[in-house]
């Protein structure tokens, strides 16, 4: 915890008032910040934007503010008596071996796993299945406090060399190294600036493809717009400047490109983004000729296409044309006329297809069914019509199940399954005789058999029928007066599954109840539901999640005053929208990394991307929408808001932390004077939340738990 040098800022400009808490939650010292006279125009509507000082995050009186508030917000927090037992049981929970989905390349197999309270995921290789696995990396050793992660890696085809990406305190930009397998030891290849990439190796292991921006000003990397990004060759030995420069594009600022090597080697795909539209177009070159040329093999930006496999020069693509729900299509691209495209797999009459990986000549098609799980296995061997289907997966039970990896001719892929009471369990599936076998699983400090999960199906504002998973302790009285916590996401076609997180286990172990609807905008029912939860309609996801907590509280499952909320980046726009919109509705309010001046989004780092999702305010009519929810713009002065913990990271380069400082300010300037706490929780040393510490991890979710508890009147 950081303390004051000064009871004011530099110049004066910012009050900081000394952190003595009062008895009374109603009247905490809040640093009283700076407003200015800033006003903008806005199609002819003027409106403020005092702290817009707040922006720059390495000014000395945005410092200064940020030191206060968390001096007052940990000061607070030390108060909750439960505080401290609440952080043990996550410390002891959180202590079991955990692994990721193994995958084989060049006769060896790699995976990673945390042996319990490391801070970072370490990576592990295998000569063979039921060898002693060796360290191959260990980011651990990299920093003294856990912030350098791995956050990506790639094998060469042989196996013998590693193409590995490290972030540094949470941020999105990444280097990438390159180790030698077998001694352990890295060469002197480095690329730096990548952003939104992996690393696809040539075939013969000369050197990899990638993905970078061109180096960012000082002072402008964590804010600093990220445009104009290229596709890359790096061969190994060379320097980075000596990179050949496979593919940009001077005229789209917005493009990405991602490439990758086809498993037969012959084809680099080049997947082309703009923004975060679902929508993309695929490009290709053929590797067995150098000076070929990129071909515009899908330039329309008609729908999403996503390269599976080939077979020669036909490709496979799952796409939602002509399909929300998702189909697989066939491409021969020497004939790549459409009206010679062929379907493999149709579209599904309900459940929306997710991912499609090929092995052992099958399809292995991952479905959601009401937002869990289904696996399917198709024919994959080349047809010029229908694959034939072959059997459904049995999965243990309601969950969500990811992984099967692989390519067409091994005979084994692994896959992970977890659900809301089931730790991530990986399994080993062995395609020659159909059958799936536990090859790791965790195991956690409780009983299992202690809870219940159940679905539910509510109507929106609009009689849209959605549905909610709910998970509690069994035995639960329905008197409505259970603190229960409401998490949702609703956005960027994500969709929210079953799965495992300890911090709601033991938030369920002191009796609350954990709900989590499937809002539009996610992905759970395909680009449909997923296109009616953004731009113009996005206020039906905030319709949504109001929905689901006054069927909470119709149930009786709980009341206002004993609801709590939360939600993170898009996820944070949701819970900071709706507690501006419905603020009686709710007991406590958690937003994280929100999105919360949605009219200036688009103005950092990554946010112009985001325009596809929510429109822009340079538009007239989607300056209407955005305003009419924005969250900071919907604050009012002398509005009883629910309690509120906001919180943000100071390296958080995706969603600048300035949308949570702004919101934070003016939240606190507007409570009603009998209002509860509106506090601010600043990580140093952190970002968007991916790859954080696992020590951070901890400290936050027991910070999040025991402010919901004291918020509740459960302590």
């Amino acid at each position: 915890m950081t303390t004051l040098p000064s009871r004011f800022a530099l110049c004066g400009a910012l009050l900081l008032v000394p952190a003595v808490l009062l008895a009374d939650d109603t009247h905490l010292p809040y640093p009283v910040a700076r407003k200015s006279d800033q006003v903008d125009d806005y199609h002819g509507v003027k409106i403020a934007d005092p702290y817009r000082w707040l922006e720059d995050d390495n000014s000395a009186e945005t410092k200064a503010w940020v030191e206060a508030e968390n001096k007052v917000t940990f000061a607070y927090l030390d108060t909750i008596p439960e505080r401290a037992a609440i952080k043990e049981r996550l410390t002891k929970l959180w202590n079991y071996e955990r692994f990721g989905v193994p995958f084989h390349e060049g006769g060896r197999y790699f995976f990673t796993r945390n042996s319990g309270l490391q801070n970072q995921r370490v990576l592990y290789v295998a000569e063979k299945l039921d060898a002693t696995p060796r360290v191959l990396l260990d980011p651990n050793t990299l920093s003294t406090d856990g912030t350098v992660a791995l956050s990506g890696y790639s094998p060469s085809e042989d196996g013998k060399y590693l193409a590995y990406g490290l972030s540094k305190a949470g941020s999105d930009w990444e280097e990438y190294h390159v180790r030698d397998v077998a001694t352990g030891e890295d060469r002197e290849d480095l690329v730096e600036w990548v952003k939104f990439s992996g690393a696809s190796w040539k075939k013969d292991g000369s050197g990899f493809y990638y993905s970078r921006y061109d180096a960012p000003k000082p002072g402008e990397e964590k804010k600093g717009l990220n445009e104009f990004q290229k596709l890359y060759f790096h061969r190994l030995g060379s320097k980075q400047s000596e990179d050949v420069l496979v593919y940009e594009r001077h005229d789209h600022a917005d493009w990405g490109f991602n490439g990758n090597v086809t498993d037969d080697g012959h084809y680099l795909i080049i997947h082309v983004s703009q923004g975060t539209d679902s929508r993309n177009r695929v490009f290709f070159k053929d590797l067995a000729d150098e000076k070929s040329p990129v071909v515009e093999l899908l330039n329309d930006f008609d729908a999403s296409y996503d390269f599976i496999d080939n077979i020669g020069p036909v490709f496979y693509f799952k796409t939602d044309l002509d399909a929300s729900r998702g189909r697989v299509i066939a491409i021969d691209t020497a004939h790549p006329q459409r009206n010679r495209w062929v379907e493999v797999i149709p579209q599904e009459k309900v459940d929306a297809l997710e991912g499609v990986s090929v092995v052992h000549d099958q399809f292995i098609c991952t479905y959601l069914h009401d937002a869990h799980s289904v696996v399917r296995l198709f024919n994959a061997e080349a047809t010029d019509g229908p694959a034939k289907f072959l059997r459904e997966l049995a999965l243990p039970s309601l969950g969500s199940a990811g992984g099967f990896g692989g390519k067409r001719k091994d005979t084994e892929t692994f896959y992970s399954f977890t659900s809301f009471t089931v730790p991530g369990t990986i399994y080993r599936l062995d395609l020659t005789a159909g059958e799936s076998a536990v090859f790791r699983e965790p195991h956690v400090d409780f009983n299992p058999n202690d809870y219940e999960t159940k679905q539910v199906f509510y109507k929106s504002k609009d009689g849209t029928r959605v549905p909610m998973f709910i998970t509690y302790k069994r035995g639960l009285k329905l008197d409505g007066a259970n603190p229960t916590l409401l998490y949702a996401y609703g956005g960027f076609d994500i969709s929210l599954t079953p799965r495992f997180n300890v911090a709601d286990l033991v938030w369920m172990e002191r009796g609350g109840v954990f709900a989590m609807p499937n809002l539009r905008g996610g992905g759970e029912y395909g680009e449909e539901w997923h296109q009616a939860g953004m731009i113009l309609k996005k206020q039906n996801v905030f319709d949504d999640f109001i929905a689901a907590a006054e069927w909470l509280i119709e149930n009786k499952y709980t009341c206002s005053q004993k609801l709590a909320v939360q939600g993170g980046s898009n996820g944070g726009l949701l819970i900071g929208a709706c507690l501006t919109q419905r603020p009686e509705l709710f007991g406590a309010a958690l937003p994280a990394v929100g999105v919360m001046d949605m009219l200036r989004f688009d103005k950092f780092t990554i946010g112009w991307a985001w325009r596809s999702e929510y429109g822009s305010a340079s538009n007239p009519e989607q300056f209407r929408a955005l305003y009419a929810y924005s969250p900071l713009q919907a604050i009012k002065p002398g509005v009883r808001y629910p309690a509120t913990l906001v919180a943000t990271a100071d390296h958080d380069d995706r969603v600048v932390p300035a949308h949570s400082f702004k919101f934070a300010a003016r939240l606190q300037e507007c409570q009603a004077k009998d209002g509860p706490p509106v506090l601010i929780r600043i990580e140093t040393r952190a970002g968007h939340g991916g790859n954080k510490p696992m020590t951070k991890v901890i400290a936050e979710r027991a910070d999040e738990i025991a402010f919901m508890l004291r918020s509740l009147g459960m302590n």
